[in-house]
């Protein structure tokens, strides 16, 4: 009897491998903690709670509103790196926030404005990549990022519009019938987690359960099932309003009415991927209008759900 062979044909390698596969190549990490950028000597440490101090340095250099309560919680549901220099000065960061065993989310991507041509922000995606072996990924890219991501492998999906502004009174969308709004209960969490766990493309427990301890949100429901949910917390100068999830436009403008009605006269924040212009244009008129862009990029595959109910509200650029 012959033996069984696997008849299955290679994986080809695609050209964003290829651009994967050039990036680690092409600097080797070093044995060496030692990094010279410039006249820069730096050496890169792994982020824990101690560094917050730190990282917020940093996002203040890059004018990110980040505040150290919302860098305490990236710090406790992910893993990273900070760059320092002789005298204990923040260079750069980079971090990743694993979901599930075959995926990860990369953020607080940081490098200081006077570094970022002199190979910092390589040196430390690097770093995170190799952690992350194996894993699909996925990044909000700003534009002074973008090259560098690309060139390490990563593909665009679209972008991220972020809508913020002093919330103020607008006209609520009409009901629609047979969907009922209602204030969040415990006994929602699991529907919320697999709303959720379908948008997002990968089961998020740990940043859920964090997310859900510090926020206050909606669920919509239909015929007794939860269809789609959204939150509300702190955040960065003042309200946050994400994650959302939804079937449609209809739904989510539903959703988030009544947290951008609590938000009224307060600084708020909401990012979307969704490309809606009724959609915008919805957040526009409760004073959200748009400030930024970045975009969403991946490397491997593309998990984000494009069907059924689908992600209106990011956590945050770090999370997703």
């Amino acid at each position: 009897m012959m033996p069984a062979t696997d008849s299955r044909p290679a994986s080809p390698v695609t050209p964003s491998a290829e651009r994967q596969a050039a990036f680690m190549a092409g600097a080797p990490l070093p044995e060496e903690a030692e990094l010279v950028l410039d006249t820069f000597s730096a050496v890169v440490e792994p982020v824990d709670r101690s560094r917050v101090g730190l990282l917020h340095e940093l996002s203040v250099g890059v004018f990110w509103p980040h505040r150290p309560r919302d860098l305490e919680l990236f710090v406790g549901l992910g893993q990273g790196y900070i760059a320092l220099d002789a005298i204990g000065r923040p260079l750069g960061s980079s971090m990743y926030f694993p979901v599930d065993s075959d995926f990860a989310m990369l953020g607080m991507m940081v490098t200081t404005p006077r570094l970022q041509s002199l190979g910092a922000g390589r040196r430390l995606l690097q770093h995170i990549m190799q952690d992350c072996a194996g894993r699909d990924l996925r990044l909000s890219a700003t534009r002074s990022g973008y090259r560098l991501y690309v060139a390490a492998g990563f593909d665009p999906v679209g972008l991220i519009w972020q809508h913020q502004g002093i919330a103020r009174p607008f006209r609520a969308p009409e009901p629609l019938s047979g969907l009922t709004i209602r204030r969040t209960e415990p006994e929602d969490h699991a529907a919320l987690m697999a709303l959720d766990a379908h948008a997002y493309g990968a089961t998020r427990t740990k940043v859920m359960d964090a997310l859900l301890a510090v926020s206050s949100g909606v669920v919509a429901e239909r015929g007794g099932a939860v269809c789609g949910y959204a939150l509300r917390r702190s955040f960065g100068k003042g309200e946050l309003i994400g994650p959302v999830v939804a079937e449609d436009d209809a739904t989510a403008m539903r959703l988030v009415a009544p947290l951008i009605q609590a938000c009224e006269g307060k600084f708020t924040r909401m990012d979307t991927p969704q490309q809606s212009e009724p959609f915008k244009a919805f957040l526009a008129a409760a004073g959200l209008g748009v400030f930024d862009t970045v975009t969403e990029m991946y490397l491997g595959r593309q998990r984000r759900a494009e069907e059924g109910p689908l992600t209106y509200g990011l956590a945050a650029h770090s999370l997703g």
